[in-house]
């Protein structure tokens, strides 16, 4: 069977699926442009293998849209089985699913997630048009599934699929990490405090304010020095590092950019996971996580949330920007090592259908049910 995917970059987890499912098909993949204006250089990785990679030549726009007339004669030369469309929202995408409407070609429109909002007019009928342009969706869940419905996907032709970034050798890897001595990993990287509570996400997504960093700070200005808070990201804008030392929260790191091996070193460290967003699609960092056996206190404005956290199982979800239920959430978790104990196992239990492996087997399933 061969199968296209357009996609608008490429994404290291991405690469991995796109390898794993090019095992299972006659795979291509068409990339708008090769790198996010706004992304750290090492978030990219090499390709992997099993497909062929297109990179098409057009106008980078912003730090991910892009608009090339190149993707014509791609959808014009290929004859594919199945063909795919990574979402509407860039210019790119959009020409491709005009194209494919107009000469009345099948596709699968897929996404990561997504949240109604209020909108004019105009924007609700510009999504209707594309998203429900396709014959065929793929959801990342309910949520997701909800959003495309709304946009005039049939809900009956929805298929749902686990979206995740770790393959089973992460998540075998990370289990290995359960039985690490915690204080001697503390003592490596240099934590002095009781309980850890660990957030990854960027400065750079709105100046740590779509990431709600400032949430997590006013909320730290009210614990006590017992709880440390890591912050594993790009560099902290001037902004946060002068409200750090204006309130003097000491308990409160910038740990800037790592790695994938290094950062698996704090999220083994960790007591809990927190991640504080006023808007993420979908939300990787939780499923990382949650392979690490975290606790995890999110957001209702994060799709990874409110698929895998069960209020008072796994984790809490608040509303974003809500100081009060955030801090509530945070001394819940921490109420006792029996509360983390009983949320950890539960978190590891949730996550573990999660992988790149089956991503990539349900994807294949799909394509040749039709």
């Amino acid at each position: 069977m061969k199968v296209l995917f357009l996609v608008n970059l490429p994404a290291p987890y991405r690469r991995l699926f796109f390898s794993e499912l090019g095992k299972k098909c006659d795979l291509t993949v068409i990339y708008e442009r090769a790198s996010a204006r706004d992304r750290n250089k090492k978030w990219v990785e090499e390709k992997n293998g099993n497909y062929k990679e297109i990179f098409l030549k057009g106008k980078k726009i912003g730090d991910d849209n892009s608009l090339s007339l190149e993707i014509i004669k791609y959808l014009k030369k290929g004859k594919y089985d199945r063909i795919v469309v990574g979402m509407y929202s860039t210019f790119t995408a959009m020409i491709a699913i005009t194209y494919l409407q107009i000469k009345q070609i099948p596709f699968y429109l897929s996404t990561d997630g997504g949240f109604v909002s209020e909108e004019s007019n105009i924007k609700y009928h510009i999504k209707h048009h594309f998203i429900g342009a396709a014959s065929h969706w793929l959801s990342t869940g309910a949520n997701a599934t909800d959003y495309l419905v709304h946009y005039g996907a049939n809900r009956n032709k929805v298929s749902v699929y686990p979206f995740t970034s770790l393959t089973e050798d992460d998540l075998n890897s990370a289990k290995r990490y359960l039985a690490t001595d915690k204080k001697k990993l503390r003592n490596k990287l240099g934590m002095t405090e009781e309980k850890i509570l660990l957030s990854v996400g960027r400065f750079t997504y709105e100046g740590g304010y779509g990431k709600g960093y400032d949430t997590l700070l006013k909320v730290a200005e009210r614990l006590d020095n017992t709880i440390g808070i890591y912050i594993v990201g790009d560099e902290p804008t001037e902004e946060f590092i002068q409200w750090k030392e204006q309130k003097n929260l000491k308990y409160v790191h910038f740990i800037g950019f790592k790695e994938k091996k290094e950062l698996a070193l704090f999220y083994a460290a960790a007591d809990a996971f927190i991640l504080l967003t006023k808007g993420d699609v979908w939300g990787l960092v939780i499923n990382e996580a949650m392979s690490f056996a975290l606790p995890i206190i999110t957001t209702l404005q994060c799709n990874a949330g409110i698929e895998l956290v069960r209020n008072g199982e796994n984790g809490y979800l608040v509303n974003a920007g809500d100081v009060d239920a955030t801090e509530k959430a945070i001394n819940s978790v921490f109420a006792s090592p029996k509360q983390i104990l009983k949320m950890s196992k539960k978190s590891l239990e949730n996550i573990q259908t999660y992988s790149i492996e089956n991503m990539a087997e349900t994807h294949a399933n799909l394509f040749w049910r039709g």
